[in-house]
């Protein structure tokens, strides 16, 4: 079930007036409902692999009474086996293929002849959202930051709450079981906040993302047949196409969460404002460059190690990162071409020299040219496909090749004006509340007007 379906328009509302008006004061029924709502909606896509997400949720939260236990050993014991069962489950379902298919290549290459056989499965969609929140769960107790979970069913909420099952933001233990574990009360201010995300959230994913679809889909398709105007539209067209589709999905996410009296962690703050790498990912997919740093940096060593420990731990991160996006090398390159980047402005931090925080139009063009420049690789199929995008570029004919229908045409006209509109509100929404309320009514508008609901226009980042 998406959010941008029809389905998901009846599903809700049911829900939302179950949750307050028949079960309001009541928490074990409120979350039970929740529950069911999530496996419900989970098996929407996917009734086979419910089990999977109710297997990996049963195992971590065993997991939790065991790691609590003041032998460290077998603390930490249990913590491996936390890692080995949520990575195995990524590792089948995910990732074998390539290392099959990687090492099939190695072995013909030094000319062994073997045919390694492949799994035929289907991608769980979410399962890299909910292994890290059962991984992050375990750590926590390991930590001493959280306490085991008497009640699986608050436990089994956490994992797999449906507004952030598929798709994240990556909650933490410490931020959302609290909130589960609280009465909550009907908030008017917090619902309205609710109602305004969530529209911004259709925003962004209906009128940007959903009309640059198809005109960035052409250009990555045949690059050759495009000009160089055509190429970098293409290129600047994903860039905003795959912020309004996956910061979309998560203003709504976060938008119906507050609707039930929850708060999500921020997953993004303005990205393309970023003044820098190490500033874009202060900015961008927060959740999970979070989880990396606290979770896999820190223990590496962090930056205990000397300069180039440090440096070394940063790769690792990016490619780590990139690689968690997909069992495909463009993922790896773009993690990497990342970590090139930031490490230049992590060093002058390390070295003492703290750059201050301040808005730089320089910055901010240089920044966005670099994330743009990432963001072929990780929108083409393979590094060759990239490259051959890239080269492409000396065809030096300024005309729009792409636009080869009416149909184009409005597309382009309708993503050009979104974007205007949700710049402008980006960058002044926060700091005019005043003109909130009307702003808001222009984006509902011009989602009425440009925008189509279509249960086949899924979001990017449900592949992940």
């Amino acid at each position: 079930m998406l959010f941008n379906s029809i389905a998901f328009l009846i599903f809700f509302p049911i829900v939302y007036f179950t949750y307050w008006f028949f079960l309001s004061g009541n928490l074990k029924k409120q979350n039970l409902l929740i529950l069911l709502a999530s496996y419900f909606f989970y098996s929407c896509w996917s009734w086979k692999f419910l089990g999977l997400l109710a297997l990996s949720t049963i195992i971590d939260y065993f997991y939790g009474f065991k790691v609590q236990n003041e032998n460290k050993k077998i603390s930490k014991f249990y913590v491996w086996l936390s890692v080995i069962n949520n990575l195995g489950i990524l590792v089948i379902f995910k990732y074998f293929n390539f290392f099959a298919g990687e090492l099939q290549a190695l072995l013909n290459y030094i000319g062994f002849s073997t045919q390694l056989g492949v799994l035929e499965v289907v991608l769980p969609i979410g399962i890299s959202f909910y292994t890290f929140h059962g991984m992050s769960y375990v750590f926590d107790i390991y930590r001493g930051n959280q306490r085991p979970m008497k009640n699986i069913v608050e436990y089994a909420v956490f994992v797999s709450f449906f507004p952030l099952l598929v798709a994240g933001p990556i909650e933490r233990a410490n931020h959302l079981l609290p909130q589960i574990q609280k009465s909550r009360i009907f908030n008017l201010v917090q619902s309205q906040q609710g109602i305004q995300l969530v529209i911004l959230g259709f925003f962004k994913k209906l009128v940007i993302a959903d009309n640059l679809s198809p005109l960035v889909d052409s250009i990555f398709l045949d690059p050759d047949q495009h000009s160089f105007l055509s190429l970098l539209f293409g290129a600047i067209g994903f860039s905003f196409q795959i912020y309004g589709d996956f910061s979309g999905y998560s203003d709504i996410a976060s938008g119906i969460a507050k609707l039930l009296g929850f708060e999500l962690l921020k997953n993004f703050n303005f990205p393309y404002f970023s003044t820098s790498i190490p500033d874009f990912w202060k900015r961008w997919h927060i959740s999970l460059s979070s989880w990396f740093r606290d979770y896999l940096y820190f223990p590496l060593g962090g930056s205990r190690g000397g300069l180039l420990l440090s440096v070394r731990n940063v790769l690792i991160i990016f490619i780590l990162s990139g690689f968690w996006h997909g069992a495909n090398w463009t993922f790896i390159v773009w993690g990497l071409i990342h970590g090139l980047f930031y490490i230049p402005g992590f060093v002058r931090k390390q070295m003492g020299k703290i750059d201050h925080a301040k808005f730089n139009l320089a910055g901010v063009f240089m920044t966005f040219l670099i994330v743009t420049f990432a963001w072929i690789f990780f929108r083409s199929k393979s590094v060759l496909d990239a490259y051959n995008y890239l080269l492409a570029f000396d065809n030096l004919n300024f005309g729009l090749t792409f636009i080869k229908t009416n149909t184009h045409l409005v597309l382009l006209v309708k993503s050009i004006l979104g974007v205007l509109v949700l710049l402008f509100v980006e960058y002044r929404l926060f700091s005019h509340r005043i003109v909130q309320r009307y702003l808001y009514v222009l984006l509902f508008i011009m989602l009425l007007i440009f925008g189509e609901f279509k249960d086949s226009a899924s979001f990017i980042y449900f592949q992940f």
